[in-house]
């Protein structure tokens, strides 16, 4: 495993639709593992492969509760609304924060590591985490579509 460097805005990548995973290979099993190892030291709640310099349907997520590995992954049902609190923040535009709304419930469906097929169902945290890093997939970053973006305030201010 390895920390891979995380791609900053205005990087390009970060606005393209990613590519569809059709090979489950050591390839992508290397990816999902450095993508974790960089998730968990950068740290963060999840990752998305552009963030990575890698334009594939790739995201890693960890909201407390273990990782989640899901590869093409498609948010086939939304229902509620939710607004920030937490506000949201991303790895790729340190320094900013935003409040977004995110649906209260998603249902996922992904594929695993090996091409298996899963869905599972997420509320909360999980939802808005999981809304994230597929945005990032489609080359949709928070602060595009937050109500309000702020600057994180730095110690002693």
């Amino acid at each position: 495993m390895a920390i891979r460097k995380i791609i900053l805005v205005p990087d390009p990548i970060l606005k393209e639709k990613a590519k569809s995973v059709t090979k489950f290979n050591d390839r992508l099993h290397k990816l999902l593992d450095d993508m974790a190892e960089t998730m968990y030291d950068a740290p963060g709640v999840g990752l998305a492969a552009p963030q990575v310099g890698i334009s594939k349907r790739v995201i890693v997520v960890d909201d407390g509760n273990g990782l989640i590995e899901a590869v093409n992954p498609e948010l086939v049902q939304k229902e509620g609304e939710q607004l920030s609190p937490p506000p949201e923040g991303c790895l790729s535009i340190p320094g900013l924060l935003g409040d977004v709304r995110r649906a209260e419930k998603v249902r996922m469906k992904a594929q695993d590591r090996y091409g298996e097929t899963f869905e599972m169902e997420a509320e909360g945290y999980l939802a808005r985490i999981l809304q994230h890093e597929v945005d990032h997939l489609n080359g949709v970053l928070f602060t595009d579509i937050a109500d309000r973006v702020y600057e994180v305030p730095r110690e002693g201010e």
